[in-house]
């Protein structure tokens, strides 16, 4: 298991001669051109599709996680973000004409696709495979190069990564680095383009301090309390099956699965029923079956959230079963939570799933409200006015109604948080935006002129005005009322 698996730590000699090397690989223009990135990108769809079985393996041992799962949400997801890249690279890395301009079109302005560098990426031990090399993936579209600090919680990943990355992709491009909090703190010290780092908001202001003294600019995915807004009337088994499903998958190791529930009270109970109607269609022989149900990461975690479920005040309305030496907690509901028990006190991270009774959706939409903003809020209603109410009053990262999850996997939808719950966006063509530094440029001609000279010195009211009827912007009727309400007295047009 996991807890035994043993890593070959980087030195952090090796870690300096590493980012020295990728400096020079960069300078030199090894992915600069749109070939050369297809390359690498095939390559990486490649090493997974080679490796599945052997991936698989690695994902029971690190997580206990069934193999469909790990095929569903890992491996093919990242062969398809692969093929996705492989295809819309040329178009991504295409420099863009600046919006038609009378006064300026003269000087061509464009923006410039280039690549910041070389950037840094770590990710975390939950999903060990898309959240490492999706964002390669992005990076190598963009032309940076690329180190990869993976998780050392999920040692049997990591490690498969670490071997076959040299393998298959060109080491003076793309490098993994193994470690923990030395190898990680030595990585800080050095100056990025771009670091991405994904995992909780304690790490992740040592991350921002860090870069902050090299002046790095840091990207964050951080998680948190991800809401459940049910609306009576909605699609109960429906509901019931997509949100067990977004909280059993991977044990409720998933950064936007649902970690609370929120309902009026007196619909609390017929929601535990379809919840435990579902989990029982799940789990026929029990969701202790070997294969059937993921586990927790290791034996700290495993103690954290039962530290968290045995100080809980709610009551459990099924489940609640754990082993200790298996690192297994069972699909659990607790019903009746208040907003301060130990449940609501921290992201849960694991397949305990609180129910919080509300009078009303205007309570819900307070309760969220009062909390960080969440990387994702999910509503569950066939009301588009009781769905709009909800997104609309509050703030997160992602909005979903009526489904879980499955919103990561969308093409063309950014994958981010907002505040606490983290900052800019990746997954697909957001991850080559992400890495891809929009540099401006335009190519003024001579005869210019003869239409702006009058910019330059020596400076005369006459240019002033020449200039004011060139340049200068005529404004919309002045509004007829103030920004609080009040109507203008006295106001010129």
């Amino acid at each position: 298991m996991a807890d035994t698996t043993q890593l070959k730590y980087a030195t952090l000699n090796e870690i300096d001669a590493i980012h020295a090397t990728l400096r020079q690989s960069f300078r030199a223009g090894k992915l600069r051109s749109i070939a050369a990135r297809k390359v690498q990108i095939l390559q990486l769809a490649y090493l997974i599709q080679d490796n599945h079985d052997r991936f698989k393996e690695a994902f029971a041992a690190d997580l206990g996680r069934p193999a469909l799962e790990t095929a569903l949400l890992e491996l093919d997801a990242t062969i398809g973000d692969c093929k996705i890249a492989y295809d819309g690279v040329e178009k991504w890395a295409r420099t863009e004409k600046a919006p038609f301009s009378l006064n300026f079109f003269p000087m061509r302005p464009v923006i410039r696709k280039e690549p910041k560098g070389v950037v840094l990426s770590i990710s975390p031990f939950n999903y060990p495979v898309w959240l490492a090399l999706g964002p390669m993936i992005g990076a190598i579209a963009a032309g940076n190069c690329f180190v990869l600090k993976p998780s050392e919680l999920s040692p049997a990943v990591s490690g498969l990564i670490a071997e076959l990355v040299p393998k298959y992709l060109d080491p003076d491009v793309v490098r993994i680095v193994l470690g923990a909090v030395p190898e990680t703190t030595r990585l800080l010290e050095l100056p990025w383009a771009h670091i991405l780092y994904t995992g909780s908001g304690r790490v992740a202001k040592i991350v921002c301090a860090a870069a902050a003294k090299t002046l790095t600019p840091v990207s964050t995915e951080l998680g948190g309390k991800s809401p459940v807004v049910i609306d009576p009337k909605c699609d109960l088994q429906t509901a019931a099956k997509r949100i067990m499903w977004g909280k059993c998958v991977n044990a409720g190791q998933t950064c936007v699965a649902p970690d609370y529930i929120l309902v009026p009270e007196d619909a609390q109970d017929k929601v535990v029923q379809a919840l435990k109607a579902t989990h029982d269609e799940f789990y026929p022989t029990g969701p202790s079956t070997a294969g059937v149900f993921g586990r927790i990461v290791n034996h700290a975690h495993f103690r954290r959230l039962k530290g968290l479920l045995d100080r809980s005040a709610g009551e459990i309305a099924f489940g609640g079963e754990t082993n200790e030496n298996d690192k297994y907690i069972s699909p659990t509901i607790v019903k009746n939570v208040k907003g301060d028990d130990s449940l609501m006190s921290e992201e849960l991270f694991g397949p305990i799933l609180p129910i919080v009774p509300v009078k009303n959706v205007d309570e819900a939409i307070a309760f969220i409200n009062d909390r960080d903003n969440p990387l994702t809020l999910y509503v569950f209603s066939q009301d588009a006015a009781f769905k709009a109410k909800v997104f609309d009053n509050t703030l997160s990262g992602s909005a979903v109604a009526n489904d879980t999850l499955v919103h990561c996997a969308v093409d063309g939808l950014p994958f981010g948080g907002i505040g606490p719950s983290g900052s800019g966006y990746h997954t697909r063509k957001y991850t080559f935006d992400l890495f891809t530094h929009l540099r401006s440029s335009l190519d003024s001609p001579a005869w210019v002129d003869a239409i702006f000279g009058s910019r330059f010195p020596p400076y005369t009211a006459k240019k002033e005005s020449f200039l004011k009827s060139l340049l200068g912007v005529k404004l919309p009727p002045r509004p007829r009322q103030l920004a609080n309400g009040t109507d203008q007295v006295g106001k010129g047009n």
